[in-house]
């Protein structure tokens, strides 16, 4: 059950209590609350209301005299009956079936995180995305204002997106050394979807996927939703280590690898030139097809990374994942997949059968963007701003983490990973630090028995709230919360 925004007005002649009774019946006779779903804890809708436990605490008890919820120890306060009931028939049980899916849940934590990032209070230091200041709100207006009728359309785009787009794309993709046709590119709707087109278009269930360790991949349940596997491959700082690479596809029938070469999430590594090439050598070996995660490729601060893996791929080896998500705009929901012919084709396919493309207006936005160079100018000041917030951020790091932690310097990217020398549960950290008002995403995330690292972001919060947060946590650590 997500945040309620709803609030009892105070100046009503009704008592609070009735008015909070009266929201959850409704909530419940409606059919939004079934029977079998929990209420929050008394002092959370408390929190929520803005009301003492006790105005609770009477609401729930009229709702419990009327059969409507039924209070057990041990078990919460449950929704038991609506009108559908009254009325002698038997509603669906929508727990059930909420619990019979087939999409795995995200991991509690990834719930509280992703509920926690609606409340504009928290200082966010693990918050993968660019703060809304360094986004280009303004310019976007002005792209969506200017008079270009020639490419501009609210019809559905082609099943592998706007055709202006995917040539644009390809030209963009040269300045990365990606010879690729218009004819090869598909538009997603981020790359998560392009992950799950992957996963229900190319692969079978029971798929062996490997990546690194930790990785973005434990974070989303893309390909274990779909009945695959996860297997994880050690890394060092140049990157995926490949000694082992070998025997694991052939021990494990492995089906592809999931890799982030560059700026790497969650540790913020940048594959190495001679390791990129050694992993490309060997899955070309062993025909282990590539997915190149490639959305932080344009971050870099003091000089270009490595080319991507895809502009070494002579056998159609790789699949590349880029995207505007983490440069342009999150909300504009627009990557591409890049890849052979006949896979762009089946995947373009399941495509036009899940959302019947993107958002045409998104990728008129995107194509003005790169076509008009505004976006090469756009990205080399958020480079500039990036690496003062790194500089920033390394610098307080030294001045209140020396005796507690160790980290990295990235090149690039949004990330640095925390290393804790303390025997603190990060756990119980993650949940101190939220009581605290500071959000942190712990390494359990991305590694389930990752419990040493804090995946520490400074695109995000402000200056202030970068210094401020920080030094609360130091505390924190300290103290062993």
């Amino acid at each position: 059950m997500d945040f309620i925004e709803w609030k009892p007005q105070r100046n009503s002649s009704i008592p609070l209590h009735e008015q909070i009774s009266d929201f959850i019946k409704k909530k419940i006779l409606n059919g939004e609350w079934t029977i079998g779903t929990k209420l929050p804890p008394q002092r959370t809708l408390a929190k929520w209301f803005q009301v003492n436990r006790s105005t609770i605490v009477t609401a729930l008890e009229e709702l419990t005299a009327d059969g409507l919820l039924e209070s057990k120890v041990g078990s919460g306060t449950i929704v038991v009956n609506n009108t559908w009931n009254l009325l002698a028939s038997t509603p669906p049980d929508w727990i059930r079936y909420v619990h019979s899916g087939i999409h795995e849940p995200n991991m509690k934590i990834i719930q509280e995180i992703n509920k926690a990032e609606t409340d504009s209070s928290l200082i966010r230091l693990g918050t993968g995305e660019l703060s809304p200041e360094l986004l280009p709100t303004k310019q976007m207006k002005k792209i969506f204002q200017a008079n270009v009728e020639q490419t501009f359309s609210l019809s559905y785009s082609e099943p592998k997106g706007n055709l202006y787009l995917r040539k644009t794309v390809a030209e963009y993709l040269k300045t990365k050394g990606i010879q690729t046709s218009p004819e090869s590119i598909l538009i997603v709707s981020g790359g998560i979807q392009a992950l799950q087109l992957i996963s229900v278009g190319l692969l079978k269930k029971g798929s062996i996927i490997l990546h690194e360790t930790p990785s973005y991949l434990n974070s989303v349940h893309v390909f274990q939703s779909a009945g695959m596997n996860l297997l994880g491959v050690s890394m060092d700082n140049q990157g995926i280590t490949c000694d082992s690479i070998e025997k694991l596809k052939r021990q494990h029938h492995a089906a592809l690898l999931y890799t982030i070469p560059t700026f790497h999430n969650p540790t913020g590594t940048l594959m190495s030139e001679r390791r990129r090439n050694q992993l490309l050598r060997i899955c070309q070996k062993e025909s282990l097809p590539i997915i190149e995660d490639d959305v932080y490729g344009d971050l870099w601060f003091d000089q270009l990374p490595p080319k991507p893996l895809k502009a070494n791929d002579q056998q159609g080896n790789v699949l590349y994942i880029g995207s505007v998500s983490k440069t342009l705009s999150p909300g504009l929901r627009i990557g591409w997949l890049v890849g052979p012919e006949p896979v762009i084709d089946r995947l373009a396919d399941i495509k036009m059968q899940t959302d019947y493309g993107s958002s045409s207006l998104s990728q008129f936005a995107v194509n003005e963007w790169l076509k008009s160079g505004l976006y090469e100018t756009y990205i080399h000041q958020t480079r500039k701003e990036l690496k003062y917030r790194r500089d920033l951020t390394i610098h307080f790091l030294k001045e209140y983490f020396s005796d507690i932690a160790t980290w990295n310097v990235p090149q690039g990217g949004f990330y640095i990973w925390l290393h804790l020398q303390t025997a603190i549960s990060t756990r119980k950290l993650f949940a101190t630090a939220l009581q605290e008002g500071i959000l942190l995403n712990p390494g359990i995330v991305y590694d389930k028995n990752d419990l040493q690292h804090l995946r520490l972001s400074y695109s995000y919060a402000t200056i202030e709230e970068l210094k401020k947060g920080l030094i609360q946590l130091s505390k924190m650590i300290k103290k062993g919360s």
